[in-house]
């Protein structure tokens, strides 16, 4: 059995998910939680009622609230925490970290008063980590990875041996991980596609059907791609399981709570009341405004994000909304390409 200490930062669904997956293969693996109560309720119970329900945790795995016991000792700290407290958490854990420890980043989102990716966060609170920094994104419900549905996932790194060193250390019989050089586009593809689900929620409780969602999911990873691109990115990368994957399955599935909050939207409850009222975070909401202040930024035109944005925070009506999206000026559907005169002359 392998020596290798593994912490887990963040006792959400995922978090419980993945330190599952590593305590099964691994016998040092320490989950940290917010509070001693939760903590106790774990250790008890082995089995994270909040938030993933039905799945149980390994005897082995250790569970505690305190940072320092967590991360002092690990060789690789994921943090798979809501990207609004990723950087309370960071500089909490940072005067205890290992200089040769690696940082895997398994949040997905921005920091709304930077709009900073979440391993730009890592970047910052652990300068002498700068190149031991990967991400992990892809189409992964904690509620499936938790059963040991086979499931894969993207790691994300500029450096490959780091990229695969966690690519090894994720792999089972059952979790398949693929490394990526492209961590601005993978970290994207994973905050933005939320955005969409929240579209493709809106559009289904609004009783629009599978055309309705298709064209969405489309539509909307052009945008993903175009903002992607803008930022840095590679456009490839939307075509793979952390692009399009990922946004197929958090569009579609009864597990994504974007989606969920997407249907709440089209019955009349607003951001808020959704937010003050779910157990987890929903991630698409706080990715909208930063997308549509990107894009204003940039001058990127993102007509599905802008039309969610004026949904959530301008009071907008859902089907004003799809009205104003449908008879948009006619436009190609390979816009840029057709611009760059690869096609039509």
């Amino acid at each position: 059995m392998s020596l290798l200490n593994i912490a887990v930062i963040g006792a959400g669904s995922w978090g419980t998910a993945l330190s599952k997956l590593l305590s099964e293969k691994y016998s040092s693996v320490t989950l940290w939680a917010r509070s001693a109560e939760f903590v106790q309720q774990l250790c008890e119970t082995r089995e994270n009622k909040t938030y993933l329900p039905g799945i149980f945790l390994p005897k082995r795995l250790i569970i505690t609230d305190q940072i320092k016991e967590a991360v002092s000792s690990a060789d690789v700290i994921f943090f798979v925490t809501p990207s609004h407290i990723l950087r309370t958490l960071a500089k909490k854990a940072a005067p205890f970290v290992r200089k040769q420890a690696l940082l895997v980043s398994a949040a997905k989102g921005f920091e709304l008063s930077t709009y900073k990716r979440m391993s730009e966060i890592l970047a910052e609170e652990f300068p002498q980590h700068h190149d031991k920094i990967a991400a992990l994104s892809g189409p992964n419900h904690a509620e499936e990875v938790g059963l040991n549905y086979p499931a894969t996932t993207v790691i994300a790194s500029p450096h490959r041996a780091i990229a695969e060193q966690i690519q090894d250390l994720l792999m089972t019989c059952y979790f398949r991980a693929y490394t990526n050089p492209d961590m601005i586009g993978v970290e994207l593809g994973g905050a933005l596609k939320n955005i969409i689900a929240l579209g493709a929620g809106i559009a289904e409780g609004l009783g629009f059907g599978d055309n309705t969602k298709s064209a969405l999911m489309t539509r909307g990873l052009t945008e993903i791609a175009r903002l992607g691109v803008t930022l840095g990115a590679n456009a490839f990368t939307f075509s793979g399981l952390s692009g399009v994957g990922d946004l197929i399955a958090t569009c579609t599935s009864k597990h994504s709570r974007n989606r969920r909050a997407g249907l709440l939207i089209a019955t009349g409850k607003t951001a808020h009341d959704i937010q003050q009222n779910s157990k987890m975070v929903v991630e698409g909401i706080r990715a909208t405004q930063a997308a549509y202040e990107l894009s204003q930024r940039y001058h990127i035109e993102m007509p599905i994000t802008e039309q969610i944005y004026a949904v959530l925070y301008q009071n907008k009506n859902s089907r004003e909304a799809v009205l104003e999206l449908m008879t948009r000026g006619k436009t190609h559907e390979l816009e840029e390409v057709v611009q760059q005169e690869l096609l039509w002359k």
